[in-house]
């Protein structure tokens, strides 16, 4: 075990002293500069400061702080979100918080006004990151990637005007999942999608529809399949009625279309995303929407977002209105703006809008309705005495614990009530007490109390570890 050396509060008043002494005369100028330095010290840490701050002390404009609670509930959000997210085999990644100005300019369209730009840092043009798309996409170019299926959790920065009831923020947290790679058509399309909805639905917000723009489907097929334009208005027409896999069918009987061959292609390819969502069993939860659009410029594809069906409020709660909590597309050669010789590799992802969710999560939980349990510590055993002098019969006990893996707390009193440690534990959420007073110290046992339950028992000192995984195993 290393050895940590702590300096006594005499040797600490030594170490001063010898600061203040008055200079001496071989070395006067050193003397009298540590002299001077250390009086400074001094005086800022016990003169107080009679000058009180002439600003309102508050988080800046589309920022918040987050209290212990909201952490708790936070981190559960992101606990499901990066669990699907690894069941669908993604490596973790990340990369700064900041990238190099011309990375970032001219990549997202008319909101590449909204990226904040730091000041000069070294000749360096920086600034925060938009998103975290294009970092990933930088990342694949610089390092050679030809194929990755990643996820990233990071924070963001916007200078938009933030709705912060509506989870709007200027610095906020993204969680993306992305398929980089060529592959056969739809595949990772579908798996994107069947990702949102798993998520979505893991979350419990309630009903919930992903909408797949027409507007860039339009794009696709005029840009990439040679479609012609008035051909692909005739498309149109049919997904302004809202549909999803009998819409593409109904879409194949029309004459103006399946005789089309540039058209046929395109169909062929909706409806082979179809036929895999339907494999998926996530079908009905898809729909065309031409009043759909994203607003980057990098998208290339079918791009989609899940919006939250409004239901009946309940008692208590209003209507908040979000707008997407979840959305994503294809974006096949954004990888290729930073290649020197523009080799592009295909890509699909999506993101899920982490505040918007927690807002939800948050106003149900202010009208009663548990989303979570929050606790705001992971304590599993507390260790408590009802008896005066066992300070020191509890500091082994809690060592014990902690040494064996398992999380502990206890009071840091010499001579708590064992009331208030009982009560602690309720208010904490804490399961099981280890209790020790002179009685068990001379039988050699230990009273293990559930809090739940309020049930006592008596097991050997020895076997007090034990005893205590296996009741939080079966917990």
């Amino acid at each position: 075990m290393p050895q940590l050396r702590l300096l006594p509060r005499r040797a600490w008043a030594a170490l001063l002293s010898q600061l203040l002494r008055p200079p001496c005369a071989s070395s006067p100028g050193a003397v009298h500069c540590h002299s001077q330095v250390a009086k400074a010290v001094l005086t800022s840490q016990l003169k107080p400061h009679q000058d009180k701050p002439n600003f309102i002390i508050k988080t800046p404009k589309g920022t918040r702080d987050l209290s212990p609670q909201q952490i708790v509930v936070r981190e559960k959000i992101l606990d499901l979100v990066v669990s699907c997210f690894k069941r669908h085999g993604a490596k973790g990644l990340d990369t700064p918080a900041f990238e190099l100005k011309e990375v970032l300019t001219e990549k997202y369209g008319e909101v590449s006004g909204l990226i904040y730009d730091l000041k000069d840092q070294g000749g360096e043009l920086l600034s925060l990151r938009y998103d975290l798309t294009v970092p990933f996409a930088r990342y694949l170019a610089m390092n050679k990637v030809k194929r990755m299926k990643r996820y990233h959790v990071g924070k963001v920065w916007r200078r938009e005007s933030p709705t912060m009831v509506q989870g709007r923020y200027r610095e906020f947290c993204q969680c993306d999942f992305d398929i980089a790679g060529q592959f056969d058509p739809m595949i990772p399309d579908a798996e994107c999608l069947k990702i949102m909805c798993e998520i979505l639905s893991g979350l419990q917000l309630g009903d919930f529809l992903i909408k797949m723009s027409w507007k860039d489907v339009r794009h696709e097929m005029v840009a990439k399949k040679g479609l012609a334009p008035e051909v692909a208005d005739q498309i149109g027409d049919y997904v302004q009625c809202h549909g999803g896999v009998t819409l593409v069918e109904q879409m194949f009987q029309d004459p103006r279309l399946s005789q089309n061959k540039q058209a046929l292609e395109g169909l062929e390819d909706l409806k082979l995303l179809f036929e895999y969502l339907t494999l998926f069993g996530i079908s009905e939860k898809i729909s065309f929407d031409l009043s759909l659009a994203r607003g980057l410029d990098y998208y290339t594809g079918v791009i989609y977002e899940a919006i939250l069906l409004q239901s009946p409020a309940q008692a208590g709660e209003e209507h908040l209105s979000v707008g997407s909590v979840a959305a994503g597309g294809r974006y096949d050669r954004l990888v290729g703006m930073f290649d020197p010789k523009g080799h592009s590799v295909p890509c699909v992802g999506l993101s899920i809008g982490v505040e918007r969710i927690f807002s939800i999560v948050e106003q149900r939980m202010k009208v009663g309705l548990k989303t979570f349990l929050v606790r705001t510590t992971e304590t599993q055993v507390f260790v408590a005495t009802p008896q005066k002098n066992f300070l020191q019969e509890r500091l082994k006990l809690i060592a014990e614990l902690w040494d064996a893996g398992i999380k502990a707390e206890m009071l840091y009193k010499n001579n708590p009530k064992l009331l208030t440690q009982l009560h602690y534990c309720e208010n904490m959420g804490i399961p099981l007490v280890v209790i020790i007073g002179e009685q068990e110290l001379k039988e050699g046992v230990i009273k293990l109390r559930s809090v739940a339950s309020r049930e006592e028992v008596a097991i050997k000192r020895e076997n007090l570890v034990a005893e205590v995984q296996k009741r939080l195993s079966k917990s």
